[in-house]
């Protein structure tokens, strides 16, 4: 386990009313595109794993456009 699962295992997920186990933390800004709602506070969202994949379908076709850029 490196340490940033460590730290993602012990943090709720950052989204309102959820509070599950976080299994992945990403930039506030990239959580932002999926969900407005997101509050302000830190640098990165902890979000559970329900919450990653909304997250993952709903940033996938601009991701696929970031990829194509390189």
């Amino acid at each position: 386990m490196t340490p940033s699962e460590a730290v993602a295992d012990t943090t709720p997920c950052a989204i309102a009313g959820c509070g599950g186990p976080s299994v992945r933390s990403l930039a506030r800004t990239e959580v932002r595109k999926a969900f407005p709602q997101l509050s302000e506070e830190g640098r990165r969202a902890p979000l559970c794993k329900d919450h990653y994949k909304q997250w993952k379908k709903a940033t996938k076709e601009a991701r696929a456009l970031d990829r194509l850029g390189w």
